[in-house]
């Protein structure tokens, strides 16, 4: 690959799916310095293992983002130790990467002789990436469509049409040939189909319900996290529209429509007007960022984290047109149970106020 995987270094920020998907990262390279290894910076380190290509490319890679050691994004003037593991990381697959088909139970809700719609469990990564090249759902899907002599998982013009976070529960939709993968993208990225999303936010959200408009891209101070950016600046344009389902307290449940569909961009929308995710670790939503300081208080919210221990966050609708009949589909994922069970948590704090 060499050089011309780093020309594509310049693309990294740009979505790969139109859809609030995972900040995947793909590994293209590892290496793992020797015990004996000198202290070297990690640009000359990487000039020296991969064939044809200048440190200067390596260096804007770093800048990027794209050069890890030990899982941690550095610059390129690190210097290597013994033993650290150096990866190259990008935002897309390696050309050749092996998609093993393994029997992973799927709540499958709808199949045609075209699609699929899945109603994916919290946990469960979409895409095979950096730190998850099996026990995603595409390692699912090409095991249960394996007697499918269509479907190939390595195919890119075939399989998910959209992705939703790990730790997010709800509808997928799963094209079975390129004729409906190429409908099916066409509709997500003209904004047809029909997304609602219940999320649980911390705070009391002041409006029942609003617009947030805000471009967002990849924070510049960390690469694994995205922002929101003032207009015209960086990312792109982003628009999420919620309407309060419930008011519980010291939290909100409310109901989200993505407009457009960026990386996080539910989770860092509300985030950007105050109202943070409940439990969403990477955006500071597993601390207690509302109520009081009482220690029984406290108590309560980590019992809360416990019972549903990731982001409150749920695709909970999913409306398209069949591509090749017309037919206009809807789909209805139920509350999950962690979920369910964090609300009624909330209610019962509610009706007590005991803490």
């Amino acid at each position: 690959m060499g050089e011309d995987l780093f020309n594509e270094i310049d693309n990294l920020p740009d979505d790969i799916l139109p859809e609030d998907q995972e900040s995947d990262l793909y590994e293209h390279y590892r290496f793992v310095a020797d015990k004996g290894q000198g202290q070297i910076r990690v640009d000359k380190y990487l000039a020296m293992h991969i064939v044809g290509v200048s440190r200067n490319r390596i260096q804007q890679a770093a800048d990027a983002g794209c050069i890890l050691v030990n899982d941690k994004p550095v610059k390129s003037n690190y210097k290597i130790k013994p033993l650290d593991t150096i990866s190259v990381v990008m935002n897309r697959p390696p050309r050749e990467m092996e998609i093993i088909p393994e029997n992973i139970p799927l709540d499958v809700v709808y199949e045609d002789e075209d699609l699929m719609v899945i109603n994916k469990p919290a946990g469960l990564v979409v895409h095979p990436g950096f730190g998850n090249y099996q026990g995603t759902l595409v390692n699912a899907v090409a095991y249960l469509l394996k007697d499918t002599p269509e479907y190939d998982a390595k195919d890119p013009r075939l399989g998910i049409v959209h992705r939703i976070d790990k730790d997010t529960s709800g509808l997928i939709v799963v094209a079975k040939n390129a004729y409906a993968k190429a409908h099916l993208s066409a509709q997500f990225f003209n904004k047809t189909t029909k997304r609602q999303y219940m999320a649980l936010v911390w705070g009391s959200v002041k409006e029942d319900e609003g617009r947030i408009e805000g471009n967002i891209g990849r924070s510049l101070k960390d690469r694994m996290l995205m922002t929101v950016f003032p207009d015209g600046d960086y990312g792109k344009t982003a628009v999420t529209h919620y309407k309060v389902l419930e008011r519980l307290g010291y939290v909100t449940l409310v109901q989200c429509k993505l407009e457009t569909g960026r990386t996080h961009q539910i989770r860092v929308h509300m985030k950007h007007i105050g109202h943070t995710l409940f439990n969403d670790e990477r955006y500071g939503g597993n601390e207690v960022l509302k109520g009081t300081n009482f220690a029984k208080y406290k108590q309560f919210v980590q019992n809360c984290f416990n019972i549903c221990p990731r982001q409150a966050l749920h695709a909970q609708t999913l409306g398209f047109i069949q591509p090749r009949t017309g037919e206009e589909l809807m789909f209805e994922a139920p509350v999950p149970e962690d979920m369910a069970s964090l609300l009624t948590k909330w209610r019962g704090y509610i009706a007590n106020r005991e803490i």
